[in-house]
This record gives structure tokens, C-alpha cells and sequence, in this order.
């Protein structure tokens, strides 16, 4: 009998085992709902494929291509998530993880900007010494599809399009015009930022069974340029030589190679044309590579500045940080739709609405969508708003409606503080 019993209890733990897996996925899935909603009263809102586009498409402060390690991230959470959740274009990465926005701001930065310069001037006669070969359309990078858009769209950029469309302006070295005081002075250049950034993402199963890591990771940052998202992106790999840096070192010996191969086979010999023409292009190998290396450096720079300056909490923190937004902003909502019902007296919905948003208008000279629904609902939930048959909206007077509410919470702590303090 011995056989049996084995068999049986090996089926047993396999079946609990099942069950816990199960059940950690289906935690998973509910943390993402109860996430996506907080995110979504918080007025985050998922960064679009489109948004993704015209923030990557300029370079500020990080000139190196930052790649991903999707390996090392689950692609299974994200993608059960958003199958049974649709939203409108999605970015390619989604299934991976998922970056929220909220808010537009402005970064300025000025300096000497030494090395860019140089790199400009390079660049540009780099260019020039193309045109002159006919080699330029060997290195030209030909156009892709996504590349077919507006020009000024890289420029430009809409912050954000509700009643009013707001247009950020990139201000880049690649347009400064080649001047003796542009040069030796110093530039300011500037690039939108995201006020508020949230990416969420889970690692890949590395372990197995109980020791298997199923945590889901929430990191919240602040004022991060555009251009430079990258750097807020989780596992990412080590940056190194670009396929176009490898394609300059390449196209600079042939062309440098071909060109003293020309000049030896002329019938007389100029020594300072060769030495010319090997001078720049080791000179132009070298500013490859030293840019590369002080990329490299502002790039851990700015990674080391993004933890300890930029990223605001991770975690709990965040979903702490998350739940207090969306009280107060609820309870702003409720105390402006309260206040306006004193001021005007009845009022249907669509013009405590419109009074509310006026309001916001004339103190904080601000445009927004505001939710007079849910403010309304609140309200007549505390029993301290009624609606008449026609629809009209009433608000009780303010001594009684504080009768009528009681004593908060809030006011319960503050009075034990108050009365520790006096003991004391």
C-alpha cells in the first residue's frame, strides 16, 4: 500500500502548488487594476506610441543609444493585462512595461558646451568633404517611415492639446549658426520635460517555485527631459559604440586610405596633402572615440543624478505618494463644488460645472477639465447637497453642514496631538 499513499500525496503538493501559482498571478492582475485606476484619479495617463516618438526624436543631454535588456523582464503580466484591457496606441514596449505621464514642464541648461561644438564643426565639415567626393550618399542615413512626419513636429512640441493647444519649443546646439561669439560664449538650450513619470514593469522568473521573484516594480521620478526618457527605463544595458560610430572608423580610413592611394599615384607627389589628408582622418577617428568616452561619463552621470535627485520614491512609497493625490484631489473637488453652491445658490450640473472651472480660470489663470460628477455625488452622499425635481443643485448652510459631517478623523488626531502637547 505503500505506492498508492506516494502517488497521492505527490499529486496533492502538485496541485498546491498550481494553486499558489494561481493565485500569485491572479494578485498580480488585480494589483494592475487597482493600479491603473489610482493612476488614472491621480490624472497620470499612459504614455501613447505617438508621445514616445516625439519625445525620442531630439537629443539633449544623453547622446548614447540606451538599449534594454528584455530579457531580463516578464512579458507575460503586462500583455494578459492590456489584452483584456484595450488601450489606444500602445507603445511597442508595453507588454514589457508601462510608462504613466502626467504634467509638462521646461529644463534649461547653459554652458560652454566645448566638446558639442567641436563635434558640430566636425560634423558639419565632414558633411562639406562628403559633398565634395560624392560620397555623401554612401553614409547618409536613409529616411524610415516614422521619419515622415512634420519637421517642425521636432521642434514644436505639444504638450498637451485640450481647449488650447500649448507648443514647446526645443532649442538645440544643431541649429546655433557658426559665429566666433557663439563659440567662445556660452548657450542656453532647453527641452520639455515630463513633470511626473511612473514606470511600472515586472522581472523575469529567474527562480522557481516559492523562490521565484514575482514582484511587481513601481518607480516614480520627477522633471525628466524628454529626450533624455532613457534614462528612467528599467535593465538597461551597457552603452557602447554606436553602428554609425563603427560606420564613421570604417568610412574614415577608406575614404583616408583611398585618398593617399590617389595622391601617391600622381606624377608629383605632395607630402603635406598626405600628411593633410591621414592628420584628419585620425583626428576625426579620435573625436569619435573621445566623445564616445565623455557620452559614456555624462551618461553614468546622469543615471546617478536620476536616483538621487530625480526619482522621488519606489514601491510602496509611491502607491502611498499615489493615494494621498487622490484624496486630496477629491476633496479640492468637493470643497470648490461646495463653495460654489454657497456663492451662486442652485445650480444644475452642467453649470456647477462650468462655474467651477471658471473659478480655477480667475485664481490659478489655469485651464481644466474638471469632475463636478463625481465632486456632486460626494456631496450628496455626505447628505449635505440635495437636487430638486428640476435637476437644480442645493447646498445646506456651512454651520449646519459641518453638524452634519461631525468630526473627522483629521480632527480627531489633531486634537490627541494638541492634548499630548498640553500634557507635556
Amino acid at each position: 500500500m505503500p505506492a498508492p499513499y506516494t502517488t497521492t500525496e505527490s499529486n496533492t503538493k502538485e496541485l498546491e502548488k498550481k494553486n499558489k501559482e494561481k493565485e500569485k498571478r491572479n494578485k498580480s492582475y488585480c494589483h494592475n487594476t487597482i493600479l491603473k485606476r489610482v493612476m488614472e484619479k491621480s490624472n497620470f495617463k499612459v504614455a501613447t506610441n505617438e508621445e514616445i516618438e516625439v519625445a525620442q526624436s531630439g537629443q539633449y543631454l544623453l547622446n548614447l543609444p540606451i538599449v534594454v535588456d528584455e530579457s531580463k523582464l516578464d512579458k507575460h503580466l503586462l500583455k494578459k493585462y492590456f489584452d483584456n484591457h484595450p488601450y489606444p496606441n500602445m507603445p511597442d514596449f508595453a507588454d514589457k512595461y508601462i510608462i504613466f505621464r502626467r504634467g509638462i514642464g521646461l529644463d534649461k541648461t547653459t554652458d560652454y558646451f566645448i566638446m558639442e561644438k567641436v563635434d558640430i564643426i566636425i560634423a558639419r565639415f565632414w558633411a562639406y568633404l562628403l559633398r565634395v567626393t560624392k560620397a555623401e550618399k554612401f553614409f547618409s542615413k536613409r529616411p524610415s517611415v516614422q521619419c515622415e512626419k512634420d519637421p517642425k513636429k521636432d521642434d514644436d512640441l505639444i504638450a498637451e492639446q485640450d481647449e488650447e493647444d500649448l507648443f514647446v519649443e526645443r532649442i538645440r546646439l544643431e541649429k546655433m549658426q557658426l559665429s566666433i561669439p557663439n563659440l567662445l560664449s556660452k548657450n542656453t538650450i532647453q527641452e520639455p520635460t515630463f513633470d511626473r513619470i511612473i514606470v511600472v514593469y515586472r522581472r523575469a522568473n529567474s527562480g522557481s517555485g516559492d523562490q521565484a521573484e514575482r514582484g511587481i516594480y513601481v518607480k516614480h521620478f520627477k522633471h525628466i527631459p524628454m529626450a533624455d526618457m532613457e534614462i528612467v527605463l528599467p535593465e538597461k544595458k551597457n552603452p557602447g559604440l554606436t553602428p554609425m560610430d563603427w560606420l564613421t572608423f570604417i568610412g574614415s580610413a577608406v575614404v583616408g586610405l583611398v585618398a593617399v592611394v590617389t595622391s601617391l599615384e600622381m606624377p608629383k607627389v605632395d607630402l603635406w596633402v598626405i600628411f593633410a589628408i591621414i592628420s584628419t582622418v585620425i583626428g576625426y577617428c579620435a573625436k569619435t572615440y573621445f566623445s564616445f568616452q565623455q557620452n559614456l561619463a555624462q551618461y553614468q552621470n546622469l543615471i546617478t543624478q536620476s536616483m538621487y535627485e530625480k526619482q522621488l520614491d519606489s514601491g510602496r512609497g509611491t502607491l502611498l505618494h499615489l493615494c494621498d493625490d487622490v484624496i486630496q484631489q477629491e476633496v479640492k473637488e468637493v470643497i470648490i463644488s461646495f463653495y460654489i453652491l454657497m456663492e451662486q445658490g442652485k445650480a444644475t450640473l452642467p453649470d456647477l460645472d462650468k462655474w467651477c472651472e471658471e473659478l480655477i480660470k480667475e485664481q490659478f489663470n489655469d485651464h481644466c477639465n474638471f469632475d463636478v460628477d463625481d465632486a456632486v455625488q460626494k456631496l450628496e452622499k455626505l447628505g449635505i447637497v440635495t437636487r430638486d425635481t428640476l435637476g437644480r443643485y442645493n447646498c445646506v448652510g456651512l454651520k449646519r453642514a459641518n453638524e452634519i459631517i461631525g468630526t473627522t478623523t483629521e480632527e480627531v488626531v489633531l486634537k490627541a496631538k494638541q492634548d499630548a502637547t498640553a500634557t507635556a
